[in-house]
């Protein structure tokens, strides 16, 4: 066994005086004491670099809110998509129901985690991919792919027809409650498994209380509904007893396998296609990503900004962002230097590796401001926080944020070269439960 390394007198004293030595630290200690520490740190120069001006530009509409609910994923995919509906209406905005297809995701998820647990009901509580499954049973999270096959399955209808509830936008209220339920739910389907008895029948009547549940929090999803609206000139439209599978055909269209998920992770193999067999919702399909270098996934952001169609993408949302005022910018913060002179160098790999970084929140890009080189400096950002935060929603990331804290992003497969495109042909390699990038 290593000895132990104690704080004793000694070493106090010696940190003591090392304070003590440097009176700027009293100064910065009595500045910090009535300013948080973001605004302490925050540098206006660097700040007003970063302009909400952009050479290349997709048309938005309004922003929407996501409020108390981790569905940034079904947010900016859904927001991707409704240009298409608002396009074909000639309309001055429209939003899909965001609460429809987080109904679905969870009673999706719930059976992929009763999957998942018999898979392994031959592990120990405490094996690791038991263990991984047990803390989350039904996460709030998720990616392009979760979103895309929710939409195949159960279609999508506009807003007002399934409209939001205090659970659909403040998911914690709930969560643990059906966390607590699926747990237990766990145990007896393994206690079911080791005795060798057929689970069919116990794991559906599981899920019909799931079922059942969520239509007491979210409401009964409709199987049919009009679609009534009014044009921007004024004219009214009215399609009748449309299913939401028509409706996705006839307004957003079937093309939605056309596009795929790049990665840039410098943890994994380069020129490779990845899996998450244990992740998602809809169980009978898979996450499919395709690693690039971080140059490929920009130049391919950027052709598809070029193209008009915006962009969705995952990154972690944690360091070096300023959400009042809606910047994303490690120059923007001196951090380091507020907190006497701490330094900070690990790479992106090593961020991952030590759990510094993950992918925590879903975007859409949808502007770029391109140099006389034609080099990125700056990116529009649509989030889904609702108008009082940002630029009454935007944001603006850096070229040196997107470097650092993007991870991924979804475009159209006639975007890539050929010798990418061959790449999507190969086998994918599953990715750990745990992944950094999971």
């Amino acid at each position: 066994m290593n000895r132990v390394t104690p704080i004793d007198a000694r070493m106090l004293e010696r940190f003591e005086q090392g304070y003590a030595a440097r009176p700027e630290l009293n100064v910065m200690s009595n500045a910090v004491s009535r300013t948080a520490l973001p605004d302490a740190a925050f540098v206006p120069a660097a700040a007003a670099k970063l302009r909400m001006d952009f050479s290349v530009l997709v048309k938005t509409n309004n922003i929407t809110n996501q409020k108390q609910s981790g569905r940034c994923w079904m947010f900016s995919t859904l927001n991707v998509l409704r240009q298409r509906v608002i396009a074909k209406c000639d309309l001055e905005d429209f939003s899909f129901s965001p609460t429809y297809l987080a109904f679905y995701d969870k009673l999706e998820k719930a059976n992929l985690f009763l999957e998942n647990i018999l898979h392994f009901a031959d592990q120990d509580l405490t094996d690791r991919e038991t263990y991984t499954l047990l803390g989350n049973p039904l996460p709030d999270g998720g990616q392009w792919d979760m979103a895309i096959s929710l939409i195949k399955k159960y279609g999508v209808v506009p807003s007002w027809v399934m409209p939001e509830t205090v659970h659909s936008t403040g998911t914690a209220k709930y969560l643990p409650i059906l966390n607590r339920k699926l747990r237990e739910d766990a145990l007896e389907l393994r206690a079911m498994a080791k005795e060798g008895k057929d689970t069919a029948a116990r794991r559906e009547e599981m899920l019909a209380e799931i079922y059942n549940a969520l239509c007491i929090l979210y409401g009964q999803p409709p199987r049919s509904f009009d679609f009534e609206y009014t044009d921007k000139d004024e004219h009214y439209h009215c399609d009748r007893n449309l299913t939401p599978h028509t409706f996705l055909e006839k307004y957003v269209g079937n093309d939605l396998d056309d596009y795929v998920v790049i990665i840039s992770s410098p943890i994994h193999a380069l020129n490779r296609t990845y899996c998450q067999p244990f992740m998602g919702d809809v169980v009978e399909e898979n996450m499919f990503w395709l690693n690039l270098s971080q140059e490929e996934l920009e130049d391919l952001t950027i052709r598809q900004l070029q193209a008009g169609e915006g962009v969705m993408f995952s990154c972690d949302c944690h360091p070096d962002g300023d959400r009042a005022n809606g910047y994303w910018d490690p120059d923007c913060f001196q951090y380091g230097e507020v907190l006497g002179g701490l330094t900070f160098g690990m790479t992106k790999a090593e961020r991952l590796l030590t759990r510094e970084s993950t992918m925590n929140h879903c975007m859409m890009f949808c502007g770029v401001n391109l140099d006389e080189n034609g080099k990125a400096d700056r990116w529009k950002i649509e989030n889904s926080w609702g108008d009082a935060s940002g630029q009454k929603g935007y944001y603006i990331g850096s070229e040196k944020w997107f470097k650092a804290n993007v991870y991924q992003i979804t475009v159209r497969k006639n975007l890539l070269s050929d010798a990418q495109r061959a790449l999507l042909d190969q086998e994918p390699l599953p990715m750990k439960l745990w992944d950094p990038l999971a």
